[in-house]
């Protein structure tokens, strides 16, 4: 099962996933809260999910960075006070604008022109730092 712990984080992710969350209950209390759905994911579970129809993620095991511990990324998802999850692009976007201000190493799947990932939040460089 995939891990959804912040201590399975990369740390300038988790700080910035915490200042974002602050912020974002600042500017939007009544609406529905994110909430952390991935951090690290092993090379089956990445398999399986690239497997997976209809198509979640272009990533084989070992080319996402949810497979490395720490994690560079997480995914969210949004939950309304009646415990009701939320897709609504526009609650993405609003987090994504909040993360990006805070720390621009942060980059949103939802900004990718391939393949829009709208829950998906990575450390943009990733790639350099394994």
């Amino acid at each position: 099962m995939p891990s959804r712990s912040k201590s399975d984080l990369n740390s300038i992710l988790s700080v910035a996933y915490d200042r974002a969350v602050d912020k974002y209950q600042k500017l939007y209390p009544s609406s529905p809260q994110p909430f952390i759905t991935c951090t690290h994911r092993s090379d089956e579970e990445q398999e399986e999910l690239f497997k997976k129809r209809p198509k979640v993620t272009n990533a084989r095991a070992g080319q996402s960075p949810h497979n490395y511990k720490p994690s560079y990324a997480f995914d969210i998802a949004f939950i309304s006070l009646s415990k009701k999850l939320d897709w609504s692009p526009a609650l993405f976007s609003n987090f994504a604008e909040i993360i990006k201000k805070i720390d621009s190493r942060v980059e949103w799947g939802g900004d990718w022109s391939r393949f829009k990932d709208a829950p998906h939040f990575e450390l943009r460089g990733w790639r350099m730092l394994i």
